[in-house]
């Protein structure tokens, strides 16, 4: 099914936001080693949801290619309730002035329990951080 398609995930990016394992379960395999069985479904389908992903822990390319595809949407910054800051197309600097690697995609840490800032690890969902939005903005 997902032949023609190659899965990388980047663990040290991951934000847990579930969006693969929610979304392809038979692809993204919560508890179970290795959690990525890419038959599990069509290649469609798996460029779909990794391009879905908010943190770019999950990229992919095509079989020949080791070469990361990246879907370019030209620069956000989205804020939602207790959850990271979801950013593309930005580059993100350290306070040191040097910059990060860059991805089309990152996760920046809102809760301050991240242990890899100013990337988002998922500490929010263990530390129970809240912050509720104004309900007249978009988010």
């Amino acid at each position: 099914m997902g032949e023609s398609v190659a899965i990388h995930d980047d663990r040290s990016r991951c934000a847990h936001a579930g969006v693969c394992t929610d979304n392809l379960s038979q692809v993204f395999k919560l508890g179970v080693e290795p959690w990525i069985d890419p038959n599990g479904a069509t290649t469609d389908e798996i460029i779909r949801v990794v391009d879905a992903c908010p943190s770019g822990a999950l990229s992919y390319s095509m079989t020949g290619s080791s070469e990361p595809v990246e879907a370019l949407e030209g620069p956000s910054i989205t804020v939602a309730s207790d959850a990271p800051l979801a950013v593309r197309g930005v580059k993100v600097v350290a306070g040191d002035g040097e910059p990060y690697d860059s991805r089309e995609r990152q996760t920046l840490c809102r809760c301050g329990g991240s242990r890899n800032k100013p990337f988002c690890d998922g500490s929010h969902w263990y530390m129970g951080f809240k912050h509720e939005m104004d309900p007249s903005t978009d988010g």
